[in-house]
């Protein structure tokens, strides 16, 4: 229960200045008690630094750090936390930091000060500049450290009051990459390692392409919770080119829907060069020359850069006028396309041919950076609702047909080679940039200008293939059965406890079964529970025969590991009388006896976290 608001807070005789504290008194006036007993205060100190708990993130900030401990020692601090404890159960960490403002003496939540509430946040994967945060962050900077502990509580109430749910998400590790820190970690070694990648010619039929640097190097990528991370130059400003495509597409279905757009639109790719002069008999225009159903579109410039920038959040899109021109000058091959397919028919009735190429032109001419086109993939990859924001920005049917098409045509001639070896959606243009969507999980735009014989650039491509070859984000990696590669999405600090549980119930059930399969998938089979007994001792205990032959014979279990009370499996089976598992277990001893040392009968390998 949430302390009452008619309770009055005042201050105890004798306090004053940074040593107030301040005490409830009840509604008749007298104080419960005066000052509590130091037992009661520790029990209090207890109650509220299991809240703590709830949060991995934050057990190495408060649960067992040299400051928290000085906290409890001092009295003082104990009289705020028991002040205070019952509000903790709604503000859990957050209101935690806050009552101890006054002890700090500073903000505890001003970024400037780089507190571990943010720094927490950031190993999460959420940046300050996230707009869920913004106000977070600006009733944050705008605290004071106040001597009230009441005030405290209810002036920074404001702060996190809107976003409760997304922290508890984030320190929870609910987000769809939990040890999202150890992941960054492989993901920059794997962007060092593609940057030692030579080879490659930057784009110069388009001049404005010829002048980029191509020791350029940037990978950013944001997660379907919102979760980034960047690295090399992911603030550079870059055109999407072909990369656009896609994204037109997506619009396109957005609007009109499947089989309108797909009137123009094939959905074969066809094996021949993206930009070649030819079209099946079978279909009206096909998608291996992408450019077209782009040429199609009837919606203006402006309405296209919204969409794009509802996609990107409040990332940076912007537009390159310089390319744009020099697009409209190289464009031979494209006005070849396009009066060949007006010879054909394939135009809406009443289409402007020139005016459609000047608007692909102006979509090719759209920049971006790594950053704002890695939440435009990750929009793809949410099925079309802007992690950062929250706003459904495309339907889930386009987005489906989009990533289908991406997957089968989307990196030139290179395509069937990518789809084998990646597994992913993906699309490239010849501004080196590569657009990649590993659907449910996250989005990544990868630049380099440096391109091969086929377009693609030569760093990106070695990214995503290395970023499949470690973790299993290819379509059909099994993700039950892996053994080689890496799943990010698993998370391991549940584990143990879960394998615990389960492991108790199955040794006393007697469901060999179930703990052939822990053994099988390398499970510890002398996990211990919180009064330090294995399987084995629960299994003998409940005079099961058949699960103690199976942890004895197959897994090897240790048989004399000491329990809470020193007591081994075959004390407890002499205890019960279960004289079958006595000398079985007796059988056993004498031949492991060499195989065990002391120290591992008094020591159990791992237990369970309480």
């Amino acid at each position: 229960m949430v302390v009452k608001r008619r309770e009055r807070w005042e201050e105890e005789e004798g306090g004053g200045g940074a040593d107030q504290c301040r005490t409830p008194r009840s509604e008749t006036g007298t104080n419960p008690g005066g000052t509590a007993p130091f037992q009661r205060r520790q029990r209090a100190a207890s109650q509220v630094s299991s809240e703590c708990y709830s949060f991995p993130d934050l057990q190495g900030h408060m649960g067992h750090t040299s400051i928290y401990s000085t906290f409890i020692r001092n009295e003082l601090s104990v009289r705020y936390i028991y002040c205070t404890k019952q509000r903790l159960r709604h503000f859990h960490y957050v209101a935690f930091c806050y009552y101890f403002s006054p002890v700090l003496n500073k903000s505890w939540f001003s970024p400037d000060f780089n507190p571990f509430f943010f720094q927490a946040l950031k190993k999460t994967g959420l940046l300050m500049s996230d707009p869920r945060l913004r106000d977070c962050v600006k009733h944050m900077r705008q605290c004071r450290p106040l001597d009230n502990t009441h005030d405290i509580c209810f002036s920074r109430r404001r702060c996190v009051s809107n976003i409760i749910l997304l922290l508890t998400k984030a320190l929870k590790k609910k987000f769809i990459i939990p040890e999202f820190e150890k992941f960054t970690l492989e993901i920059d070694t794997m962007f060092d390692r593609a940057q030692r990648q030579e080879g490659g010619q930057v784009a110069d039929y388009i001049p404005q392409l010829a002048k980029f640097n191509p020791d350029l190097w940037g990978v950013s990528l944001c997660t379907i919770d919102g979760q980034r991370h960047s690295a090399g130059d992911t603030k550079v400003p870059f055109c999407l080119q072909s990369c656009i495509k896609p994204l037109g597409y997506a619009i396109a279905m957005h609007e009109h829907g499947t089989e309108h757009v797909h009137r123009f639109v094939g959905k074969e790719p066809s094996g021949l060069k993206f930009n070649k002069l030819s079209i099946r008999r079978t279909q009206i225009i096909e998608c291996f020359t992408i450019n077209k159903q782009i040429i199609m579109s009837s919606k203006r410039f402006d309405y296209v850069m919204d969409f794009l920038k509802a996609t990107a959040g409040p990332e940076y899109v912007g537009f390159s006028n310089a390319t744009f021109q020099s697009e409209r000058e190289t464009g031979d091959r494209n006005y070849a396309i396009g009066y060949y397919l007006k010879e054909k028919r394939c135009f809406p009735d009443n289409a402007d041919m020139m005016a459609a190429l000047d608007f692909y032109f102006q979509l090719c001419s759209i920049e971006v950076t790594c950053e704002s086109g890695s939440v435009m993939a990750a929009t793809l990859a949410n099925g079309g609702i802007c992690p950062i924001t929250g706003e459904r920005v495309l339907s889930a049917e386009a987005v489906r047909n989009t990533l289908s098409l991406m997957h089968s045509c989307g990196m030139y001639d290179f395509s069937g080679q990518f789809a084998f070896h990646v597994g992913l959606p993906a699309k490239s243009g010849v501004s080196g940039a590569v657009l990649l969507v590993v659907p449910n999980v996250m989005g990544v735009m990868c630049w380099s200008p440096p391109l091969d014989r086929l377009g693609n650039s030569v760093r990106s491509i070695h990214f995503c293939q290395e970023l499949v070859s470690y973790f299993n984000f290819h379509n059909y990696d099994n993700l039950r059965h892996f053994t080689k590669k890496h799943d990010p999405r698993r998370k391991s600090d549940e584990d143990p406890n879960k394998f615990v549980v389960s492991l108790m119930f199955a040794a006393y059930s007697g469901d060999v079964n179930t703990m052939r399969r822990f053994a099988l998938s390398g499970v510890n089979m002398e996990l211990t529970d919180y009064d330090s007994r294995t399987s084995l001792h629960i299994a003998a205990a409940e005079g099961q025969v058949e699960a103690v032959i199976f942890l004895t014979e197959t897994c090897k279990v240790n048989p004399f590991m000491k329990d809470r009370w020193g007591n081994t499996p075959i004390d407890d089976a002499m205890q019960f009388g279960h004289t079958v598992i006595v000398s079985l277990l007796q059988d056993y001893q004498r031949l492991s006896s060499d195989s065990y040392a002391v120290s591992d009968t008094d020591k159990p390998k791992s237990s369970l976290t309480v």
